[in-house]
């Protein structure tokens, strides 16, 4: 055998040596409790880089007692950069929450790509004490104690830095908060008047599972596109507001008669929007209140917000509250149109086209009755037929009422 062979058999032994150890060396570690693997893990991975031109970044979960936005948009970016090599994660899902939220599982490394560059990202979890002074989590100072110190190590190739600290973690960041809406239940908050000694208590969150949306409203087709467009064009000016010193904060005001969709049209918002809701029914006790509130201080701090108040009754409003500034838009919710007739029997019985719909909008015409009042009858029968023609019965119905009470009223004034 020549002395080539002889040296790749040596190279060959040796190298099956080695592999032999780690995969020995890796059962051993398996057994091993998990703080000995940790403390295994660590040391390993501190010598390898001693050798590499790579670096590495440790993004903590918390900067002194605050949160780190890095950290928790990590969290949601990586749970959906798992790849199918990935060999364990973590699985979680709210009470009462829709979708299922999938995260990294601890020593797991994920791979990112970022304009066609690589970055390594592995969670590390320590394990510390137990006593108040390895205390890590200032939100839990009440309840059981952690026992680790949760972190995030990005490596990356050394002329990366400047990419990653400019460009790499405003993206990240970016993709979570679209991520976090896109996962997200809407809630709708009520006040809790019993609670208002306890700030972190004052307001009740529930789903907010209103089904409406732009689309669904019984409202003028003209009109809705008009709002949607406003609140596209208020969402998309964030700098815009900065720049001239103003709030980013917008005002509706709803106002008509009780069942013309005010309700329905601020869930619509919602929905459009993926905002939450927060309920707060006003008395002229706290209306003063509110106009601090709407012109304080806590009204230019934080993200966008949408204020929409509802009235049946626009001519008892305190006119402070209608000046602009407070109140950008005011829409006035009608009654029932012969458009608004049809998008209801579209959604409620499925129908575009009926024999009885120009019988049924001639009487929507000269009617004063509402959108939900035309819906409450269209859900009486799942039959078509049935249903409109107990439609046209009660607008009839109506039609007399409002003669009725007209000659009554014209008696009295004689």
């Amino acid at each position: 055998m020549s002395s080539s062979g002889e040296s790749n058999i040596a190279i060959a032994k040796t190298v099956i040596s080695a592999v032999g150890s780690a995969a020995a060396m890796a059962m051993l570690a398996h057994n091993l409790p998990q703080e000995v693997q940790d403390y295994i893990f660590f040391g390993l991975r501190s010598v390898l880089i001693k050798f590499s031109n790579q670096m590495t970044m440790v993004i903590d979960e918390f900067d002194g007692m605050v949160s780190n936005e890095v950290y928790e948009s990590a969290q949601i970016y990586l749970g959906s950069k798992l790849s199918p090599d990935t060999r364990r994660f973590k699985v979680s899902k709210p009470e009462k929450e829709k979708s299922f939220n999938t995260s990294m599982e601890r020593n797991e490394e994920v791979v990112d790509v970022y304009k066609g560059e690589k970055f390594k990202w592995i969670w590390i979890c320590k394990q510390v004490g137990t006593s108040r002074e390895y205390f890590y989590n200032p939100r839990d100072m009440n309840s059981t104690l952690r026992s680790e110190v949760r972190s995030y190590e990005l490596t990356f190739h050394r002329k990366h830095k400047e990419l990653v600290l400019e460009c790499y973690l405003a993206y990240i960041i970016n993709e979570a908060k679209l991520l976090k809406l896109e996962t997200r239940t809407l809630k709708i908050h009520t006040m809790d008047y019993e609670n208002m000694h306890d700030l972190s208590a004052v307001w009740t969150p529930v789903n907010l599972d209103h089904p409406a949306t732009f689309e669904t409203l019984a409202m003028d087709s003209e009109q809705k596109d008009m709002i949607a467009k406003d609140l596209d064009r208020f969402v998309q000016r964030k700098d815009y507001y900065r720049r001239v010193g103003k709030a980013w904060k917008r005002g509706y005001l709803l106002y008509g008669p009780p069942g013309t969709g005010k309700s329905s049209l601020t869930a619509a918002v919602a929905n459009y929007l993926n905002f939450d809701v927060y309920d707060l029914e006003l008395t002229e006790v706290t209306l003063s209140g509110l106009l601090n509130f709407i012109d304080g201080l806590w009204s230019s701090c934080g993200d966008e917000r949408i204020i929409i108040f509802t009235t049946n009754h626009i001519e008892k409003l305190d006119p402070a509250l209608l000046r602009p500034g407070r109140m950008d838009m005011h829409i006035h919710m009608s009654y029932c149109t012969p458009s608004g007739f049809r998008l209801l029997a579209s959604n409620y019985l499925g129908v575009i086209e009926h024999q009885h719909f120009e019988k049924i909008e001639s009487l929507i015409e000269t009617n004063a009755v509402t959108p939900a009042e035309v819906a409450e009858q269209l859900m009486k029968d799942d039959e078509v037929d049935i249903a409109l023609k107990g439609l046209i019965d009660f607008l009839h119905m109506k039609k007399k009422e409002h003669e009725e009470a007209y000659v009554d009223e014209e008696e009295e004034n004689e």
